[in-house]
Parts: structure tokens; C-alpha cells; sequence
């Protein structure tokens, strides 16, 4: 039997503040954007060059609720968690596509929470909780309606 992984991890700042929706069922779904940079050197021509890229990042539960207060645009910040994917029709009826980092784990970097500091490593870290025994369990993967896709 073949084993597969899905896995990101990536540390970038926020480039705008998150946003916190609730599904039809009460969940609660965050979503906000992250950009990583590389820098190299042109070996030809020696000059600095500069890549930017931008994630689409979501939050489920209690851990979209702690992204919402803690993290505002410029923060920087490590995410954890697995690539997904979604496709849907748009109005004028053209097949879109959008692949996010489903959060998992979620490490705030570079001072205090909403301070916009992006200097050093150390910081506060949260994980996805596992639902308790008296919550109902909504998962990721339950179907989501077009009104509760928080762009």
C-alpha cells in the first residue's frame, strides 16, 4: 500500500486582516493571506533578484476565532497544515479554482500579538483542537455552500 503526505508549512507575513465567517451550521471559518519571499543572486548577471508569493490560508473552529483576534495585517507568522484544493462555477458560469493551506497549526512570529513587529522566531503557538465529546462534529470536508465562502 502506498502512503501519501500532505503537508505545508510556511512563514510569511499577512497581507491583509482575517476575515471571520460563520457556515450555515455555526462553524466558524477564517480566511486571510500570507506572502513568502526568495531572494537569489542571477548568477549571469549577479544582480539581486526577489520572488514573491502569495497563500490563501483558512482556519476552522477555535482556531479561526483565535486567528481573527490575534492576527492583523503585516503580522508575521508560521502555518502548518495540508493543501486543499476547491473548484466551483462563477456567475458567468467560467470553472474557477483556488488552493488554500487548511491550518492546522499556527505559530504567531516577531513580538506581540497586532504589534506588526515581523523580527525573530519566538511566539505563541496554536494547534486545532480535537472536538470534545459534547460538541457536534463539523468537519473541514463538510460541504460548503457558496454563500459561506468568505471572498
Amino acid at each position: 500500500m502506498a502512503s501519501s503526505l500532505n503537508k505545508a508549512m510556511v512563514i510569511g507575513n499577512l497581507t491583509r486582516d482575517p476575515e471571520l465567517r460563520q457556515t450555515g451550521s455555526g462553524q466558524s471559518v477564517c480566511s486571510f493571506g500570507v506572502a513568502t519571499n526568495r531572494s537569489w543572486t542571477n548568477s549571469s548577471s549577479g544582480e539581486k533578484q526577489e520572488q514573491v508569493e502569495y497563500h490563501n490560508i483558512v482556519a476552522w473552529g477555535k482556531l479561526a476565532e483565535i486567528c481573527n483576534q490575534y492576527l492583523k495585517k503585516g503580522n508575521k507568522v508560521f502555518i502548518e497544515g495540508r493543501l486543499q484544493t476547491r473548484d466551483w462555477e462563477g456567475q458567468d458560469g467560467v470553472k474557477r479554482y483556488r488552493t488554500e493551506i487548511i491550518t492546522e497549526n499556527m505559530v504567531m512570529l516577531g513580538g506581540k500579538a497586532g504589534s506588526g513587529s515581523g523580527t525573530g522566531f519566538g511566539g505563541d503557538s496554536y494547534s486545532q483542537p480535537e472536538p470534545r465529546q459534547d460538541e457536534p462534529s463539523v468537519s473541514p470536508d463538510d460541504e460548503i455552500k457558496i454563500e459561506d465562502i468568505p471572498f
